[in-house]
């Protein structure tokens, strides 16, 4: 194992182990529900949007290191964004896991996945938080909305 990769995988494993901005919020905010039916993986994404800023984002779930790690990280990462700018991010991501050599300059440990396109099967846990933001943008100003889907 190359020390870089030995960098990413204990960068995930702190994520995973000490998530930021895990729990719910009480005030105005779009709830999405995603699950990964292939691997059990969950998450409600709270995202609390005002004049077109993420003022806010909140995750509960469970699933395995990948799928709660990526879901830190999009949090941390789009906090104060615009939407625009977070759809932006999101879209960087899916190039990410398409093997597209991408980089997070704004908030750079989300490179620490950038090994997870490699395993096809894991793609789908490390972009469920992301289709959860994707999903809760769509929803902005409609106050609180939950839906449940199957990615």
């Amino acid at each position: 194992m190359s020390q870089l990769d030995d960098l990413y995988r204990r960068v995930i494993m702190d994520h995973y182990k000490n998530p930021r901005n895990r729990g719910t919020m009480d005030d105005e905010s779009v709830t999405v529900n995603l699950n990964n039916p292939t691997c059990g993986d969950r998450i409600s994404l709270q995202l609390h949007i005002e004049d077109g800023i993420v003022k806010n984002a909140r995750f509960t779930g469970e699933g395995c290191s990948i799928s709660m790690s990526s879901a830190s990280m999009m949090t941390d990462a789009v906090k104060g964004k615009t939407t625009e700018e977070a759809l932006a991010l999101a879209g960087k991501f899916s190039s990410l896991m398409k093997g597209e050599q991408v980089e997070f300059d704004e908030y750079e440990d989300i490179d620490a996945l950038s090994g997870v396109g490699k395993f096809p099967a894991r793609i789908k846990c490390a972009t469920l938080a992301w289709n959860a933001l994707r999903k809760g943008v769509e929803h902005d100003g409609q106050g609180k909305v939950e839906e449940n889907v199957e990615q």
